[in-house]
């Protein structure tokens, strides 16, 4: 029962998140996946390893999917989502944590950089019409 709980609230999250906010928990998700892959890797565990990491690639190729390309950085992010990506295959071809975790830094730069830009554009944005009772 407390999984079906959870998994509708889950559900609801997601239906109701604005971009920056769906953006972030993809993030969330990429380093939580690749912090498992890599430890996966530590401990010998590689089917783990290797279900893990996949998962996080799949993120990052997400990422890719639905970059705005005419942002002035996609180029920039394309390039730095595919060495991700080029890394995590390597982590996981060679059972090697070091890219892994080279990675999972990354990730986490990156989305502190999301939650900075989200907070900006949040502050720039025109504060919502408030009317006056009386």
């Amino acid at each position: 029962m407390l999984q079906v709980q959870r998994n509708k609230y889950l559900e609801t999250s997601v239906q109701t998140a604005s971009p920056a906010q769906l953006l972030i928990m993809l993030m969330d998700g990429a380093i939580r996946f690749c912090r498992a892959g890599a430890e996966g890797i530590r401990s010998g565990n590689y089917e783990h390893a290797n279900t893990q990491l996949v998962k996080a690639q799949n993120i990052i190729s997400e990422f890719v999917i639905t970059i705005d390309r005419s942002s002035p950085l996609a180029d920039q992010l394309l390039r730095l989502y595919e060495y991700f990506n080029t890394r995590l295959i390597q982590a996981n071809i060679k059972k090697d944590a070091e890219p892994a975790e080279e990675i999972l830094q990354y990730l986490i730069e990156l989305k502190e950089t999301w939650i900075q830009a989200a907070k900006s554009t949040h502050a720039a944005s025109p504060a919502p019409l408030e009317f006056s009772h009386g």
